[in-house]
């Protein structure tokens, strides 16, 4: 009488071991994010997420026109906690939000300043990030403020600009404060 083939069961070792316990489901979802960053990586990031964005305030104040607008604490969080992040870097993060601004212009110019226009410009904004390879996801909501506020063009494409430009050295020269600093930019263009 022929012995029936043996079967063997892949063997699977997970990564790391099972959770246990009341916390099972939760360490379950928790265990794939990524590992908390130092303490002075934070702390650099905040300090300069801060001068930053005080650094917009202080030159708007100067030229009398506010630098500081939402979509940009959103970009100064791009540039200063996730600095190796393609939406982080100088190309991505000017030419996203001047490419943004001018969706949001034109939109604004076709269809009015509506909520309904400036969800258009938002959606319209992601498209022509993408296609001028400049993604920045801050950079949408710049369109639809340029649709809700109308701004003057020149004036605020000019602010807009300089604001860019200012957060990007602003993650600069915090990428130098010390050795253990991720650099930024990754690249430039």
């Amino acid at each position: 009488m022929p012995t029936p083939p043996a079967t063997t069961e892949p063997r699977t070792t997970p990564a790391t071991p099972a959770p246990t316990g009341p916390r099972r489901g939760l360490a379950r979802l928790s265990g794939r994010a990524p590992a908390r960053p130092p303490l002075r990586t934070v702390a650099l990031a905040t300090a300069a997420g801060i001068a930053g964005l005080l650094l917009l305030v202080v030159v708007g104040g100067l030229l009398h026109h506010p630098l500081l607008i939402p979509p940009l604490a959103a970009s100064a969080a791009l540039v200063m906690a996730a600095p190796a992040l393609p939406l982080a870097q100088p190309r991505n993060v000017v030419g996203g939000q001047l490419v943004s601004a001018a969706v949001g212009f034109a939109a604004s110019a076709l269809g009015g300043s509506s909520l309904w226009t400036a969800a258009v410009a938002g959606g319209a904004a992601i498209g022509a990030m993408a296609l001028t390879r400049t993604p920045h996801s801050p950079a949408a909501a710049t369109a639809v403020i340029v649709v809700l506020t109308r701004p003057a063009a020149p004036s605020f494409l000019a602010a807009l600009a300089l604001a860019t430009i200012l957060l990007v050295l602003v993650g600069c020269a915090a990428s130098r404060a010390t050795r253990a600093a991720a650099r930024y930019p990754v690249y430039w263009w």
